[in-house]
């Protein structure tokens, strides 16, 4: 479908009402038998301004209202073409294509208040519960460290347990640096790798196998770091030797 540029509307507008003002002031001026506007042309005009709003099927430049005065001499009026055809024809649209507008669906929602509401209860649910449950439970300090006496064995926290266990197996350039470095730079890479929008967890198989390997590397690394080693550091058993680990 061809659309109508805008300056030939405003043109057409402009032609249609200066045309008006020039018929009322020559109708006002010489009387209605001096009309220099043929019958058939003004019927016409007037059945294309009644009826073209509901047919819809023809857009026109310049419809009837354009036609101007005849010069005085004769012969083709002001305006007209060299065939003195005082219409245009622009283009042929269907009926109701122009108004008809179909708004698609969008499964989005704004950012706030529909996410951001939620995140700013559920913090104060997790402040609360951390509250009451610093409030109820006690949790005391040790006694004084002895600096003369180091303790056997000597963990770490438990979230750098892991790191320890790579001690005893690689050199310390390799388990403390080479290792942890390795894995921090696969984790920065993979949302470059995996370009996939999909929010489904079977779609992104990539990016989840990524996460659980990792997850599962350092959850074997602490958990043998805090239950199956023991004095020295050696590997035992907790359910013959005792677990030796504390918060």
């Amino acid at each position: 479908m061809t659309e109508i540029p805008e300056h030939l509307l405003k043109r057409a507008q402009a032609a249609r009402e200066k045309t008006a003002e020039d018929a009322a002031a020559t109708s006002a001026s010489s009387g209605p038998s001096d009309s220099r506007i043929p019958d058939h042309l003004l019927e016409r005009s007037k059945a294309a301004r009644t009826g073209g709003a509901s047919a819809g099927a023809v857009a026109v430049a310049d419809k009837a209202a354009a036609v101007v005065a005849a010069p005085v001499g004769g012969g083709v009026p002001v305006g007209a073409s060299p065939g003195g055809h005082t219409q245009r024809l622009l283009t042929v649209v269907k009926s109701g294509s122009i108004q008809e507008v179909k708004a698609a669906p969008i499964d989005k929602v704004h950012t706030w208040p529909h996410l951001l509401g939620i995140e700013f209860v559920a913090a104060l649910a997790c402040t609360a519960f951390l509250f009451i449950f610093s409030w109820v439970v006690n949790a005391p300090l040790l006694q004084a460290a002895n600096f003369n006496q180091t303790p056997n064995p000597s963990k770490a926290p438990w979230y750098f347990l892991g790191l320890q266990e790579l001690l005893t197996m690689f050199h310390p350039m390799v388990a403390g640096v080479t290792l942890p470095g390795m894995g921090l730079i696969i984790l920065i890479l993979a949302p470059y790798t995996d370009r996939n929008p999909s929010n489904k967890p079977e779609d992104r198989k990539f990016a989840t196998s990524i996460m659980t390997v990792h997850l599962m590397f350092w959850a074997v690394l602490v958990i043998i770091g805090s239950f199956f080693r023991g004095p020295g550091f050696n590997f035992t058993f907790p359910w013959r030797d005792g677990i030796f680990f504390e918060l």
